[in-house]
């Protein structure tokens, strides 16, 4: 699969539109090269370069796998009108929180699997209860990495 934005480039960096300086939306995201078996999509963004770990930005899952993009904005809330559904982020709401590091440069990986099931999991999952639920499930992964600095 390969996943992209027309917001920034892999490896570029993230508008502050995106990020808790501008608009803290989601930005633009869409896919192609997907596998036949796939039954839904799951996404997770996050930052290996947090000071305290892996901050986690954003976990949204069973997304329906007739789905090629998300749209920008994508509101804050546990459901989405077509059946997808958030969890928890390390700022602990639901939906996509934005870059937002503290010093440096930081790198913000947005991970899209694509899963042979829906996942049996309510709404706010965290990162760790949806890598577990996918476990077993993945039948084919992309990434975007963008980075951000304040």
């Amino acid at each position: 699969m390969k996943l992209i934005s027309s917001a920034f480039e892999e490896g570029g960096m993230i508008p502050s539109k995106y990020t808790c300086d501008g608009q803290d939306v989601s930005p633009p995201l869409s896919w192609s090269d997907v596998p036949q078996e796939t039954h839904s999509f799951a996404l997770i963004c996050d930052d290996p370069d947090a000071p305290m770990g892996t901050w986690v930005h954003w976990v949204i899952y069973n997304i329906p796998d007739t789905t090629r993009s998300l749209p920008e904005a994508i509101p804050p809330s546990e459901r989405l009108d077509n059946g997808t559904l958030q969890g928890k982020n390390d700022f602990k709401r639901y939906g996509y929180g934005g870059p937002c590091p503290p010093g440096g440069t930081h790198r913000y990986f947005f991970k899209l699997y694509a899963l042979d099931d829906k996942l049996d999991l309510p709404p706010g999952a965290t990162k760790a209860q949806l890598l577990q639920a996918m476990n077993g499930h993945i039948v084919g992964e992309a990434q975007l990495m963008g980075k951000y600095s304040r």
